[in-house]
């Protein structure tokens, strides 16, 4: 069945499903900055909107627009500058 994430007092939502693949979130996020930690491998697919990510080891900032993803491994933290409402869908592996 699905279940409703909210983090950051409401400003990132997502909603939980289970894919043939594995699990899986479809979200939102407001305009804002936030990190987020991985307990296992995340594939991110932005949807809409433009999200500036760090990702770890890395100095600088990298942009990703509409059906462009990127990868966290496990165990790891990034940082999302979001500036505009943005969606994306995130399957963990």
């Amino acid at each position: 069945m699905f279940k409703v994430n909210e983090y950051f007092g409401g400003k990132v939502k997502s909603i939980s499903f289970n894919t043939g693949e594995g699990p899986a979130t479809a979200g939102v996020m407001a305009k804002g900055q936030y990190e987020f930690g991985t307990s296992q491998k995340e594939i991110m697919i932005v949807t809409t909107g433009v999200m500036k990510v760090k990702l770890p080891g890395s100095k600088g900032w990298k942009t990703f627009k509409p059906y462009e993803r990127f990868e966290v491994e496990a165990n790891q933290k990034f940082q999302l500058d979001i500036s505009e409402d943005a969606s994306y869908i995130c399957l963990y592996r």
